[in-house]
């Protein structure tokens, strides 16, 4: 069951990052991170009995995850604004590495001959997707790498916090303090950076609204996936990365990208190194 809900958040992920970078078209990256936050929020707002008689000892961690996930945000917009969505898509299955890390280090999560192997191929796709010059210039195209790195990074930070989070309440509570942390957090930003947004631009950009409605269901199969005995987190991450065949055809599709060949034969690598690590 847990597979099948990885599974289902993974193929969402990918969507939303297809249509992040159709809705960074019409909006600057702050005013799509808000409004995207602010309406999963309302979505999530029935929980709020549920979320406030939970356990309070642990909201100190969901804010730590909240600022964690604030800062994956701002990098990885900022990064497809500018990259090809394909080729983000493939970098961003960077977060294998550091979450198997992070698996391992804290969670004590083994790490078998399988996974290693499968890390490998991984490794190996993400080094040969970037020997495919872009057409840009290679110090710009390598600030945003960075970026996709830092939020992937983040994002496994975050990943390892779901899994310990989910084993002391519901997933209604987690996406409740999760979210309200994050619209707080984006309105302090703006207050103190100054940061204007134009909120007549709802009206047009409705890939906001279609982002946010894929996120909350996302999330909230992840974080019961989470709660799972028999999930990991690195088998979790690894199933997660079904998320790049829809970025590299979307990119194609979509913003008619170039080297769809040459970057589903990395995926397909990278893809091979989950399946030998999964199974």
């Amino acid at each position: 069951m847990w597979i099948a809900l990885v599974s289902i958040y993974g193929i969402l992920k990918g969507v939303r990052d297809v249509i992040k970078k159709k809705a960074l078209q019409k909006s600057s990256a702050m005013e799509v991170l808000f409004f995207y936050t602010f309406i999963s929020f309302l979505f999530v707002t029935p929980e709020i009995k549920s979320a406030v008689s939970m356990d309070m000892h642990y909201i100190g961690f969901i804010m730590i995850k909240s600022t964690i996930i604030f800062i994956a945000w701002i990098c990885s917009f900022k990064a497809i604004s500018k990259l090809p969505i394909g080729l983000f898509g493939i970098m961003d299955m960077s977060r294998v590495i550091f979450a198997s890390i992070l698996g391992i280090i804290v969670l004590g999560e083994v790490l078998t001959g399988g996974k290693i192997i499968g890390m490998i191929l991984v490794l190996a796709g993400l080094l040969l997707v970037n020997l495919k010059k872009e057409g840009s210039a290679e110090k710009t195209k390598a600030i945003y790498i960075v970026l996709v790195l830092i939020s992937c990074l983040m994002n496994a930070l975050s990943e390892l916090l779901d899994k310990m989070l989910m084993q002391h309440m519901t997933s209604g509570q987690l996406q409740f303090w999760y979210m309200f942390f994050l619209v707080v957090l984006y309105l302090g930003y703006m207050l103190v950076t100054k940061t204007k947004i134009n909120f007549k631009m709802l009206k047009t950009n409705y890939w906001i609204l279609i982002l946010s409605i894929l996120f909350v269901i996302g999330d909230k199969a992840l974080f019961i996936a989470c709660s799972s005995e028999n999930s990991t987190v690195i088998a979790m991450t690894l199933i997660k990365q079904c998320s790049v065949m829809i970025t590299i055809i979307g990119g194609r599709l979509v913003f008619k990208e170039k080297h769809t060949l040459y970057r589903m034969l990395c995926a397909a690598l990278i893809i091979a190194g989950i399946l030998i690590a999964v199974v």
